[in-house]
Formats: structure tokens, sequence, C-alpha cells
């Protein structure tokens, strides 16, 4: 990509979106914190926990949209805090209903609290109920490569497998089996949890994933809003970095400068 040309776009069930680096909005300090963040990241999506933040259910508390209004970002609601699909749909059903026919989702059905490791029976039955719905549907899941093809097949618009848990910071604990979902899927693949610094992005987008969301690496650092602008530039610097396309490792020496026609 020349230096000129601007950044082709993700494209999610027909959308394109400039920003390849999708955010939450939970575990800031208050909601003034939450929207310099979300500023700073670039992102146009912002996914947001139905079941715990507000976005009009309380008229009496403050809401979240008026921190990041729907007129400026795309408002992506998740079932965060769901263990089965019943909950999960209703979840969405309802957000549906909040945010005026929003058809974009983002489903997650959790096995349980200590690990929050997906529950991928729940999910994939959750998954065929809201397509046939009508949703869109983003897909929070294992690094199972079967498991995603089902998804895919199911009409997820997107494969979102988890780098590691939910919060951990692990980082991508295993690239191979991300790899081979990348390789497999037609739709967009984001990694979806388990990111904890700026590295652990880059190293998503050169494996060759479509984009990233995660949002602890982000509100959880000592300073969000920096680390929001860190997160940015390494989504935009590993996606480059995989179109430009890597070096061959070696185990041999290779010099800069060739010995044949030198000089003296």
């Amino acid at each position: 990509m020349q230096d000129n040309q601007q950044p082709e776009g993700l494209t999610i069930a027909g959308k394109t979106y400039r920003s390849r680096l999708l955010v939450g909005s939970g575990k800031y300090k208050d909601l003034d914190e939450t929207r310099v963040a979300t500023e700073a990241s670039g992102a146009d999506i912002i996914t947001v926990a139905i079941r715990r933040v507000n976005i009009g259910q309380d008229p009496n508390a403050p809401n979240l949209l008026d921190a990041v209004p729907p007129s400026k970002y795309t408002i992506l609601p998740n079932t965060a805090g769901c263990y089965n699909a019943k909950d999960a749909v209703y979840t969405l059903q309802l957000a549906r209903e909040l945010l005026n026919g929003h058809k974009l989702v983002k489903l997650e059905v959790l096995g349980d609290e200590k690990t929050l490791f997906p529950n991928m029976p729940e999910t994939l039955k959750a998954a065929e109920t809201l397509v046939k719905d009508g949703f869109d549907v983003m897909v929070y899941c294992s690094d199972d490569p079967i498991q995603a093809k089902m998804l895919e097949e199911i009409g997820c618009c997107a494969i979102m497998p988890l780098a590691s848990l939910i919060g951990s910071g692990m980082g991508i604990l295993n690239p191979w089996n991300l790899s081979l979902i990348i390789e497999q899927s037609k739709v967009p693949v984001l990694v979806d949890a388990g990111v904890g610094t700026a590295s652990d992005a880059a190293i998503a987008m050169e494996l060759g994933c479509d984009g990233v969301l995660m949002n602890t690496a982000i509100a959880g650092a000592k300073d969000p809003i920096r680390m929001a602008r860190a997160m940015k530039l390494a989504i935009e610097a590993g996606r480059e970095a995989y179109l430009a396309g890597r070096i061959p490792r070696r185990f041999a020496a290779s010099p800069s400068s060739p010995m044949a026609g030198r000089v003296a």
C-alpha cells in the first residue's frame, strides 16, 4: 500500500467502517473518560452490555448514549452476563427495541462466572434463533475451527474467537487455531477477549485478523486515553505489516548488503 492511499475499511454485514478496532464501553471511571478514550481509539463500533449499562432502560440514570451517541458511533449491543441461549436472545430483542430496530449485535453466551469461556452449544442455539429473527450476528466463540465454521454456516456475519480469557490480558495463546479459523472463514474474523497491550493487537492483525475488539486492555490501563491511542496505532501497524508481507523466518543469517558486486 502506497503512503498516499487510504487504508481499506472493515466491512461487516454490508457496511464498511474506517477503523478495525472495536472497543467496549464498560469499566471506565465515568462517562467522560468513556467518551475521551473512545474518541482516542478512533473506533467506529462501540459494544454495550445491555444487561449492565443504561441506554434508555432507566430514564432517571445517566445514559451511555450521551457519551457515545449513535449519530457518531455504531452501537453494538452484546449479551455479556448471559449463560443460556434463551436469555441471550431475549436481551438482544430488548436491545433492538431500545435502539429502534437495530440489527447488528454481538452474541456471547458464557459457560461459567470463573472463566467466562463461551458455552458453545448454547451459543450455536442462540445464533440460529437470532439469524432466523433477522439479526446480523457477530459471535464470541472458542478458538475451535469446527465450531467457528458451524457458526458461519448458520449465517453469522462475523466470527470472534477469544485470544485468551476475557479480561486476562494474556494475549494470543493459540495462534495456530486462530490462523486455521482465518484461513477457512469467508466472513470477517475478529479477535475478542484477552488482549493486554498494543503488541497483542498488532500480532492479531499480523496473523490476518480483520479486526480486534477490546475493553479491559484500554479501560483497565493506568492511562486509558494513552492506551486507546496506542491500540489505534497498533491495529493500523499490524494491518499494514500483514498487507506488506513479512520476510520468511530463517535459521541462517541473510546479509542486508549482498556480497556479489562489492567494490572492495
